[in-house]
């Protein structure tokens, strides 16, 4: 059989994992992180920050398998698009990624365990409400609240525990400020389900998406995108003029404009999704949006370690 027909085992587990939607985990957990060391002033642990990425990883990578096993079987998921999963594509069988799912929410939460010995109580807490809520993730969002687990999960629980990680004490800063990258978190997830929003209603399974309907689903993509962005340049801007008792953004966090020209491209996908410029524009716009997501986040984070070494 062909490569291409019947690809190697690497290629066919690493796409079990669905790795255009990581960088959902990674950027929260690089962004707290520098949080930690350029406001909190910690001092960079190299070693326990990679450690916290790569339960992120394996963790996100668990939900991802986990999710796609019960798409699978409630007859979701079946037509193959560039950003499916290896069941779909017929490569690995649902019971395989089962247990593979299984092995990787022990090994994520064995390393989240190992941290949570050398930093305190704080870890273990956010740590368990992360395997909680992705464990739980595929029930969570066949009732409309797949966005909130998300929301949670791989923005600011992530940042927070990357904060922790290296500071070993709670902060609600970085969950605060990371609440922008969290909504970009959303909107992938979003994209996903309003492009399935006509099937999971056929099987009734409940998305946000489908209760907001094709022109809501619109609005809310849209607010997603957008809203990030000027909730960004509001931390930025609002407490330096009447203050809430939170920390401004440090005025670098301006970076993240640059960003915007990828933004209306996305939109314009969105907008387009009827007429597509490209066939797949719409059916992969949730892959696009997790490259969005990753770009945003990199400019946040370069904003902060602008600042840094400005001041």
């Amino acid at each position: 059989m062909p490569e291409s027909a019947w690809p190697s085992a690497f290629r066919r587990w690493i796409t079990a994992a669905r790795p255009w939607a990581l960088p959902a985990s990674t950027m929260p957990g690089v962004f707290g992180t520098s949080l930690a060391v350029v406001v909190g002033g910690a001092r960079a642990d190299v070693l326990r920050f990679a450690l916290a990425l790569l339960a992120m990883v394996i963790l996100h990578s668990a939900a991802n398998m986990l999710s796609d096993v019960f798409d699978y079987k409630r007859g979701l998921d079946r037509d193959v698009t560039p950003v499916s999963g290896a069941i779909a594509r017929g490569w690995l069988p649902a019971g395989a990624v089962t247990r593979a799912a299984i092995i990787l929410f022990v090994l994520g939460s064995g390393i989240g365990l190992g941290l949570a010995a050398v930093t305190g109580t704080a870890l273990l807490i956010v740590g368990a409400a992360g395997v909680a809520v992705g464990a739980g993730y595929t029930l969570l969002k066949y009732h409309a609240l797949g966005d909130l687990a998300v929301f949670l999960n791989f923005g600011l629980l992530g940042a927070l525990g990357a904060w922790i990680v290296q500071t070993r004490a709670f902060s609600w800063l970085p969950v605060i400020w990371t609440v922008p990258m969290a909504m970009l978190v959303i909107a992938i997830l979003h994209a996903n389900n309003w492009r399935d929003a006509v099937s999971d209603a056929e099987r009734r399974v409940r998305t946000f998406a489908s209760l907001l309907g094709d022109k809501g689903a619109e609005a809310y993509y849209g607010f997603l995108l957008f809203g990030s962005m000027a909730i960004v340049l509001a931390f930025v801007v609002v407490p330096r003029l009447i203050g809430f008792g939170l920390p401004a953004l440090p005025w670098t966090f301006g970076i993240v404009l640059l960003a915007l020209p990828k933004a209306f491209g996305l939109w314009g996908r969105a907008r387009r999704r009827r007429a597509p410029r490209q066939p797949m524009d719409f059916i992969i716009l949730d892959g696009a949006t997790a490259q969005y997501n990753l770009l945003f986040g990199s400019l946040c984070t370069a904003a902060l370690w602008l600042w840094f070494f400005i001041r």
